[in-house]
């Protein structure tokens, strides 16, 4: 059977030993665009998807999708709603591409692989606005060199102590504010080096987005060993499924949540209202037309 041609292009970029490849595919759907032809457009996306890492980006017209809700108005946009959760994939762009509606997307199987999302303005005499992101292929971690110090084991009663016998009123008489200071810095240091051990910093991130509790967290840790299960063949793909569809209802819902009581509580927690919003903030850059 002979596929329905469709305005597409895929490559793979070839990864590192150990650290597989790369599916990226560019589509450009047209609107009046046929059933046959969105049909044709699943299965490349249906295939595609199966592979270890995949980026899927293009115009696909369908400016009536609500992503946050994950809703949509017309019969084929519903079916390419369907298709999206079907082959488990994530829409990383949050703000309208052109004239107010979202019609470029950006699509992936895994989660972290697309990251630094920016809209660049338009380019030349384009209405659509440039996407700009980076696809964050696995490296190796890198050891921190960094040390801090360690609160925890610090032995606060001996550095209690050991400032507590300086005299101190004649270790500072006749001094200036500023020999004061280093006088004070210097015996501080000493007791520091001696009472609060050093630590290497760790490189890695702990931090977890407001919405994220205990429970969530579970499931989210759930999909990922469901997701590995499958590919061992250990998990049948309609468990897998259902697994994947039960995590992402629960994070919309908290992220739904988390942001009704900002809105809520602005007034009385203005800090957290706007510290949520810079967090989510994506820069714009406007790129003047194209000169000889």
């Amino acid at each position: 059977m002979d596929e329905e041609p469709t305005k597409s292009l895929w490559v793979r970029i070839k990864g590192r030993a150990g650290a597989g490849d790369i599916i990226v595919g560019v589509r450009y759907r047209p609107p009046d665009q046929g059933d046959r032809a969105d049909e044709a457009l699943y299965r490349q996306i249906g295939a595609a998807s199966h592979s270890q890492a995949l980026v899927l980006m293009g115009d696909f017209n369908h400016p009536d999708i609500c992503w946050r809700d994950n809703t949509a108005e017309r019969k084929q946009s519903r079916k390419f709603l369907e298709c999206v959760d079907d082959n488990f994939l994530l829409q990383v762009i949050e703000e309208p591409t052109r004239r107010g509606a979202m019609l470029d997307l950006v699509l992936t199987n895994k989660d972290g692989l697309v990251g630094d999302v920016k809209l660049k303005g338009s380019l030349g005499c384009s209405d659509h606005e440039m996407v700009e992101f980076r696809i964050l292929r696995a490296a190796r971690r890198a050891h921190s060199k960094l040390t801090t110090l360690d609160f925890r084991r610090a032995d606060f009663g001996l550095f209690r102590d050991l400032l507590g016998r300086i005299p101190w009123g004649k270790a500072l008489e006749g001094r200036g504010a500023q020999d004061s200071w280093l006088v004070f810095k210097g015996h501080l240091l000493q007791a520091q080096e001696r009472c609060i051990p050093a630590k290497r910093k760790s490189s890695k991130t702990t931090k977890r987005p407001p919405w994220m509790n205990e429970l969530l967290l579970g499931k989210v840790n759930h999909k990922k060993e469901a997701f590995r299960g499958w590919k061992q063949g250990q998990v049948a793909w309609e468990e897998y499924r259902e697994t994947v569809r039960a995590a992402r209802d629960q994070v919309r819902k908290a992220k739904a949540l988390i942001e009704i009581s900002l809105a809520r509580d602005v007034k009385d927690n203005k800090k957290s209202f706007y510290r949520y919003v810079r967090d989510k903030r994506r820069t714009r850059e406007n790129v003047g037309p194209p000169t000889e």
